[in-house]
């Protein structure tokens, strides 16, 4: 996913500054999607409104848990410096609060906004391969404000750590994966509620997209306070019932 996602943006903006691509970006990706148990939510509250399956194993489980423990050390020292900025060794904490600064000056969805161009113009696109020698790492926020660059899900991630020192509820924030049927790869977002909707916040765009406006994505997993989950798309049979999570298309 990482690589997909970083090629896509890579694209873009080649495109966007009237540059020639020589040649298509392709790499193969790091297969998260392994099989793994979970358990049936009939109802969901979740971003895109679909039925979500909790997991407890697999790729994406996996890789969420073992970023919980970094993502927590990061907002450790994120709200030491918020609280003394003279003292505050970290130049990228600095970088980042700076963001949530300005956005904590505006209301409702214009901090939300704020936070989306912010990172969106923070962060340079970049390969895993190329800065971890590794294929889809997941990178704290901090580690991504080191490097002043990511993929979709480093992106995804600074934002959601950058919309909690601003005042959102970690309720109110997901992490989702999809898989874009257009291109043919997955994509990472950071999505928030507001008002009961829930808007998406993507490195592809500046403006925020409601989930029932986004179009060509179509959600895979979900993660959040409450764990990693998978979006069911088979009817709901029962809320115990333990389903096989296969691999994505």
């Amino acid at each position: 996913m990482g690589m997909f996602c970083y090629a896509r943006t890579l694209r873009a903006l080649l495109l966007a500054c009237g540059l020639p691509l020589v040649a298509p970006a392709s790499v193969l990706a790091a297969n998260l999607l392994s099989p793994a148990g979970a358990v049936l939510i009939k109802q969901s509250a979740e971003p895109f409104g679909i039925a979500t399956a909790i997991l407890d194993g697999g790729g994406v489980h996996d890789k969420w848990l073992g970023l919980q423990s970094r993502l927590d050390d990061d907002m450790v020292q994120l709200a030491l410096c918020d609280g003394d900025r003279e003292r505050c060794a970290s130049p990228a904490a600095l970088q980042l609060l700076a963001i949530v600064d300005t956005a904590r000056a505006r209301d409702g969805r214009a901090r939300l906004g704020e936070i989306n161009r912010a990172v969106n113009l923070a962060i340079h696109p970049a390969s895993d391969i190329v800065q971890y020698g590794a294929i889809d790492v997941w990178a704290s926020p901090l580690a991504t404000f080191n490097h002043h660059a990511g993929d979709c899900e480093d992106y995804a991630i600074a934002k959601l750590a950058a919309l909690r020192l601003a005042g959102i509820s970690a309720d109110d924030l997901r992490l989702v994966i999809a898989r874009d049927t257009r291109l043919g790869e997955d994509h990472a977002v950071a999505t928030v509620r507001l008002d009961g909707h829930w808007l998406t916040l993507d490195n592809r765009r500046m403006a925020m997209v409601e989930d029932s406006d986004v179009r060509n994505y179509r959600p895979t997993f979900v993660m959040g306070q409450q764990g990693a989950m998978k979006y069911a798309y088979a009817p709901a049979i029962s809320a115990t019932v333990r389903l096989s999570v296969a691999q994505a298309d």
